[in-house]
């Protein structure tokens, strides 16, 4: 039975969202194709009727999920600095680090993406620069969007490595006070 173009994309779709938040949950390289596409209710074998190779999925869930978060956070200039302090305040947040398959992917698959092949990585880096692109522009400083994007993932992971909540807030807090402090004074 021949399925239409239309159900070839939802279901890949699906398949890019269910894999997406299994990845953040618990690592993508922890699930094999058989396992993502029964999450999905299909057999593994329908899986490369969508994508060539798990590397393939993992690229396209990386230009997903990067892409959402630019959408999320990004801004088009200076007047967006008040949005981009809250989508701070709620990105160093404590759901943020207790619910990481709903959040940003980088704190919850940074390290996957660095170890993975050439293409993951190049589609990384296209997202994650178009970010701080974004951010320099509102912030008025290529360093500071550096350095702004790289400690609030560093926060986030630093935060979910601990186990105490009083911990976890202690990172987040200090990390929130010290951007803010950054991004407020003159450039």
């Amino acid at each position: 039975m021949r399925y239409s173009a239309s159900h070839k994309l939802e279901t890949r779709e699906k398949l890019l969202e269910s894999s997406a938040l299994s990845a953040k949950r618990s690592g993508f390289s922890t699930v094999g194709v058989d396992g993502l596409m029964k999450a999905i209710g299909l057999s593994g074998a329908a899986f490369y009727s969508h994508f060539s190779s798990k590397d393939a999925l993992f690229t396209a869930i990386v230009e997903r999920e990067l892409g959402q978060s630019l959408e999320r956070l990004g801004g088009r200039g200076v007047q967006d600095r008040r949005r981009m302090e809250r989508c701070l305040k709620h990105y160093l947040s404590m759901a943020h680090v207790e619910q990481p398959e709903s959040g940003c992917a980088l704190p919850a698959l940074g390290a996957e993406i660095a170890r993975s092949d050439r293409q993951v990585r190049e589609q990384a880096e296209l997202w994650i620069c178009r970010l701080q692109q974004s951010w320099a522009q509102i912030l008025e400083s290529d360093s500071l969007a550096w350095s702004v994007l790289s400690q609030c993932v560093g926060a986030l992971v630093v935060a979910r490595m601990l186990v105490t909540p009083d911990m976890q807030r202690a990172v987040l807090d200090s990390s929130h006070e010290e951007i803010g402090r950054q991004i407020a004074e003159p450039r």
